[in-house]
């Protein structure tokens, strides 16, 4: 776990968007998908979504998640005095809170909740900081470049289906 934070990590917020917009709103929970991704969110399928041209690539995006000490540290250092960045708001599907998902190589399972029931989300890469953050705030794009780059989050698949929601816990398998 991360100094400073909570004691076991755990799911901090949940978020979809069934559009494309670099924002997305905040949810009781979401629902995962085994080869699919988050149910109802704009980047769910089997083949890439996140391209303005059809593709049959597979979807190795199927799902975002960021940890929330990266959304403090941007909003206490490269814009403070300024409202804070919250959950969803630079399109995470999951926010979490007490784990350093950056230094979590690709192949690596992510489980939710303290059963052996729960979903599992596969990492396939370390998300880059595109273009689009620059419409959630100017200058945010290079403001996550200036941080470590495990703290812009990650991306993976889902394995294995099952609801998320917050305050669940997050183990590394």
């Amino acid at each position: 776990t991360l100094t400073g934070t909570t004691t076991h990590p755990r799911v901090l917020s949940v978020s979809k968007s069934p559009t494309h917009t670099i924002s997305k709103t905040p949810v009781p929970s979401i629902t995962l998908l085994p080869n699919h991704g988050v149910s109802g969110d704009c980047h769910a399928g089997k083949t890439t979504q996140h391209t303005a041209s059809s593709t049959t690539a597979s979807n190795l995006r199927q799902i975002h998640l960021l940890p929330i000490e990266s959304l403090r540290q941007i909003s206490s250092t490269s814009f403070k005095g300024t409202k804070p960045l919250t959950p969803g708001k630079i399109g995470e599907n999951v926010t979490t809170e007490g784990i350093e998902l950056g230094n979590l190589p690709p192949g690596t399972e992510i489980h939710f909740g303290n059963q052996d029931d729960g979903a599992v989300v596969v990492i396939t890469s370390v998300r880059e900081p595109g273009p689009g953050l620059d419409r959630v705030r100017p200058g945010l794009r290079e403001a996550f470049r200036g941080v470590r780059k495990g703290y812009w989050g990650v991306l993976g698949v889902v394995v294995k289906g099952g609801e998320v929601r917050g305050g669940m816990w997050v183990r590394v398998v």
